[in-house]
């Protein structure tokens, strides 16, 4: 079991984490892609463990179902729970985002992972996220 420092959301039955520091904007592109139809996994952590070819996501007990939203405080809404991990974002500015990159991977609980880097607050955002996801699942061509 890994516990990592990260806000998921379940994303089409894909679990996606959403990586940065404190103020990089990680509940906010939850937030937008929830109204899009995601659904929280957790937010500030989340429990990663392994499940068959890829990490499952969970929230921790003490905070699931809680999503801080920055200047209205925590809200409790519906969550997901064990979700197979498709895709770990790394939040960052745009000047730190290549215009074509090559794939990145990681590892989570022994998985390997795709992982993109994504301004979170462009307009784009959410869906450059889903269109990534649907490229990992062959239902979108990438030239790179």
């Amino acid at each position: 079991m890994e516990k990592i420092q990260a806000t998921a959301v379940e994303v089409n039955g894909k679990g996606v984490l959403l990586r940065g520091p404190s103020g990089s904007g990680k509940s906010d592109l939850a937030v937008r892609l929830i109204d899009r139809g995601a659904r929280l996994i957790a937010d500030d952590y989340v429990v990663a463990e392994p499940n068959a070819d890829a990490a499952s996501l969970a929230p921790p007990e003490a905070i699931a179902g809680m999503l801080e939203i920055r200047g209205t405080g925590l809200v409790k809404m519906e969550y997901a729970r064990d979700v197979p991990l498709r895709l770990v974002v790394d939040l960052v500015p745009i000047k730190e985002i290549e215009r074509m990159p090559e794939p990145g991977e990681i590892s989570i609980c022994g998985a390997p992972v795709p992982v993109i880097k994504l301004n979170p607050f462009h307009a784009s955002a959410p869906i450059i996220l889903e269109m990534e996801l649907a490229a990992i699942d062959g239902d979108l061509e990438v030239v790179r």
